[in-house]
Order: structure tokens, then sequence, then C-alpha cells
């Protein structure tokens, strides 16, 4: 059982949280570090959480860490909760002013595109019919996509690529009638690798986004999710591959195809 549990149960949350921050805090910081370099957005982000996490008596904790069975260690649920109130706090706070200033590094119609479909939040049908009226007469639909997804690229490009992509979501797939051994194809196996991902544990899971996906060396993977060393990263996400491996070929991808 978690150590500030019990007098969390014993009507002491002042005791309880000063337990849970002198263990959980130094996975808190790795975890919003992850998003930011900045020393002020890091403190700004530490406080949004700790705020979140305590509120209600820490209630949503103590469900968790009272919760019987529950398919995944404390540790790897508390690093998702801490990216989503990241990601959040982001969102809320300056992601209209991040994807701006991001727009106006880019070629004139991503600029358009990104200001129509992520800062004003435009439906694709609306902002393609304001790009025609607006300078772009000669814009077919389909077109329109391709460049929305080069535009979703860009985001992703840079520096601060990672939160960006997040604030301004999945990028669309391609127009059916597209050549299907592009974009379309490659759109669908990207949605069966998500299926895939999703039937992992909530453990194998995290290790396959942190080590492969974002990246992260495997010791600081271990440490994120409690795991004891970087062998157990290794042993956990390569026995996850192979099972994904195999369940995308059972569904026709094979290696390379992604």
């Amino acid at each position: 059982m978690e150590d500030w549990l019990a007098p969390l149960q014993q009507g002491r949350p002042d005791a309880a949280w000063d337990r849970f921050l002198s263990r959980y805090r130094a996975l808190i910081f790795a975890t919003i570090r992850h998003y930011t370099r900045d020393y002020d957005d890091g403190m700004d982000l530490f406080a949004h959480v700790c705020e979140k996490l305590r509120a209600d008596g820490m209630g949503r904790l103590r469900v968790r860490a009272e919760a019987a069975g529950a398919p995944a260690r404390f540790s790897t649920w508390l690093v998702v909760v801490v990216r989503h109130l990241v990601v959040d706090w982001y969102r809320h706070r300056d992601g209209r002013r991040r994807l701006s200033s991001l727009a106006a590094t880019l070629p004139d119609l991503h600029r358009r595109i990104v200001e129509l479909v992520f800062v004003d939040r435009c439906r694709h049908a609306e902002a393609y019919e304001l790009l025609r009226a607006g300078g772009y007469p000669d814009l077919t639909y389909r077109e329109f996509l391709r460049e929305l997804r080069q535009a979703c690229a860009a985001l992703r490009a840079g520096r601060r690529g990672r939160i960006l992509g997040e604030l301004a979501g999945v990028p669309p797939p391609a127009e059916p009638g597209e050549d299907p051994a592009t974009p379309l194809e490659a759109a669908e196996r990207r949605e069966r690798l998500r299926a895939a991902l999703a039937g992992l544990g909530p453990e194998d899971r995290a290790a396959v986004e942190l080590y492969v996906m974002e990246e992260l060396a495997a010791d600081r993977v271990a440490a994120l999710l409690g795991l004891p060393n970087a062998k157990a990263v290794y042993n956990r996400v390569y026995r996850a591959l192979a099972g994904l491996r195999e369940w995308l070929e059972r569904s026709g991808i094979r290696q390379g195809d992604l």
C-alpha cells in the first residue's frame, strides 16, 4: 500500500500530502521537464499539477490507490495523469498564442490553414471555403487536405513539436481516391498501429511510448515507471513489440509498411 494513504485514511490530509510529495516530487518534475525546460513554466506547471492532485482531499489519488486489482502500478498511472494535466495547462493558457506564433514562420498557405483549423477551430470544409474566398480560388479540396497534412507535419518538426503537436491534434487522413499506395493506406496502417498499442497493458504501453516513440533513455524510463533498471525496460519493450509485430502481421501489416 502507498505509504501516504494511511494518514489520508486517518483524516490527516496534510501529512498524507507531505508524504506523497516527498515520494513523487522527482517523478512529477521529470514528467514536466519532458515538455518544457523553461524554469518559470516548469514551476507554474508543478503548482498546477499539485493543485489538481490535492483537490477534493486528494480524492483522485485516493480512488486510484485504493482500487483493488488496478491494471497498472501507481507510478505508471501518475505519469499519465501528469502528462494530461501538462497538456491541458498549455491548451488553456496559451495554445492559441503558441500556434499563432509558429504559424507566422510557415509559408502563407500553411499559415492560413493553421490559423483557420487550429487557432480559429474552423471545420475543414469551412476552412476550405474561407481559403477559396480569401485568395486561393483555384485550390481543390484534395489539395487543401494535402496542404493541411503538411502543415501538421511542420507543427511537429520544431523544437517544441511534441507539445505543439498535442495542442494541434491529429492530422486528417488522406482523401478517398488518392493514390492508394500513399497517404490513405498509410493512414489506415497508422490507425491499426494505434489500435494495437491500445490493446497493450498500461505498463507495456507506457514503456513503448516513452522508450520507442518519445525516445527517452532506458534508465530514465525505468525511473519514470518505477522499474528496477534499464534492463527491465528493454525486456518489457521488446516483449511488447514482439506481440505488436505478431498482431500487425495478422492484420496484413509487415515490417517496413509503417
